[in-house]
């Protein structure tokens, strides 16, 4: 296997100094390092990861090393890679492929680079690696004994396999933690969604009509913080259940077919494909903004924008204008890709410090259980959940309240 494969190893000084940035608000991420080095529980172990590859990632790929792995890493996006975070990685003795801006093919090179490793466990944001290990690179399943997954999109194809009995190893979906998406869905991608977009277009949000089409976990936070900006919020919904949530929690809920007329603002949160399409842009405003915080980039159907577009420019970095034959330009923002990462730096390092906590404690969870789980989707356990959130707490210097061994009776029983 090639050691690594990065654009330039002179940007490592700047990687660095990211790195320890993040470092000083990731308590939990931190504690726990400490537990690694002291135990090692990954000795022997070979790890390879694919996760938006930026400074919060590199020093959780840090602390799996701290602990005795052996890592090889890629991103999961061509465009959230940052080359100086790559470069710093391969300082500190990690096998890394990936650089910002690669093209399919490279992408998928770089994929394939590091599985090369032959890894014992399986780190994947979207399910790339996986899919690939049910792919072409069947020949390393036999030392694969398990995994995580991070993301929603990566869950969903995760479970389409088990529900197929198709699935070659036990995988813990990390994503349907507590600690995870009450707080990385919700609050890191509300946060994190508007700072790309403000960043990338300089523009006010405040008065804007904003249709946020997905009302899942994600698609709650970009809806609050929008709101929190002072946005008159449309959502958009399939789900019957989640419509009537909106609704209760103020916001407007209509069709994307009803809304596209009257939309400033796009964002798609669904991980569904051929959300914003052909019809959709024959209605849309001159000057509306199209911007995707799904995993891949399908959400916003870019295929038809580009069909039915006269002219396509560059309007400023990270945003094209698709002008339509009537001369409306309508604005996509970073490609279609997560607007979050590829305009932005993605999710705060505090939410992240939960987020990749539980990353860490569930790889040594699958390490500690190998041979012993099925080949199945698994919760993060819930003892790691709690772990995670009481480091938390401990960590802002809050405390709460344990119930007394009667309270605990009392609530085991029927209660009088």
């Amino acid at each position: 296997m090639k050691d690594s494969i990065i654009r330039d190893i002179g940007l490592a000084d700047s990687g660095h100094k990211k790195i320890e940035w993040v470092k000083g608000y990731m308590p939990v991420l931190s504690a726990i390092e400490k537990e690694f080095i002291k135990d090692k529980p990954f000795a022997g172990r070979k790890i390879v990861m694919s996760i938006h590859l930026e400074a919060k990632t590199a020093y959780l790929a840090k602390v799996l090393k701290s602990g005795g792995a052996e890592v090889s890493i890629t991103g999961s996006n061509p465009l959230s890679t940052q080359d100086d975070v790559a470069a710093a990685l391969v300082e500190d003795g990690l096998h890394v492929y990936a650089w910002y801006n690669s093209t399919d093919k490279e992408y998928l090179e770089h994929l394939n680079a590091a599985l090369d490793i032959n890894a014992d466990i399986v780190i994947d944001d979207g399910g790339d690696l996986v899919h690939l290990l049910h792919g072409e690179r069947q020949a390393l399943l036999p030392k694969v004994i398990g995994g995580c997954e991070e993301t929603t999109t990566g869950v969903l194809r995760l479970r389409s396999r088990e529900r197929e009995g198709l699935l070659k190893f036990p995988m813990i979906s990390v994503n349907d933690a507590y600690c995870k998406y009450l707080f990385d869905n919700r609050y890191g991608t509300g946060q994190s969604v508007w700072d790309g977009i403000m960043r990338t277009t300089n523009l006010i949000v405040a008065g804007k009509n904003v249709v946020v089409i997905g009302y899942g976990w994600c698609g709650k936070g970009v809806a609050m913080k929008a709101k929190g900006l002072g946005a008159n919020v449309i959502v958009c919904e399939v789900d019957p259940i989640k419509a009537i949530e909106a609704y209760m929690d103020g916001f407007r809920v209509m069709t994307m077919d009803a809304a596209a007329p009257i939309g400033d603002m796009f964002v798609t949160v669904t991980g569904c494909s051929k959300v914003i399409t052909g019809k959709h842009y024959k209605v849309m405003k001159n000057g509306a903004l199209l911007a995707n915080a799904g995993h891949f980039d399908v959400e916003v159907w870019k295929p038809e924008l580009e069909a039915m577009s006269k002219e396509i420019k560059p309007m400023r970095r990270n945003i094209m204008g698709y002008v339509m034959e009537d001369g409306r330009t309508l604005n996509l923002l970073a490609e279609g890709r997560l607007v979050n990462l590829a305009a932005g730096d993605g999710h705060p390092a505090e939410i992240m410090d939960m987020s990749f906590a539980l990353q860490a404690l569930s790889a040594k969870y699958v390490n500690e259980n190998a041979g012993k789980l099925q080949n199945k989707v698994y919760e993060v356990p819930e003892e790691i959940d709690k772990k995670v959130a009481l480091m938390k707490l401990s960590a802002l210097g809050i405390q709460i309240d344990v119930l007394t061994p009667e309270q605990e009776e009392y609530l085991r029983g029927w209660g009088e």
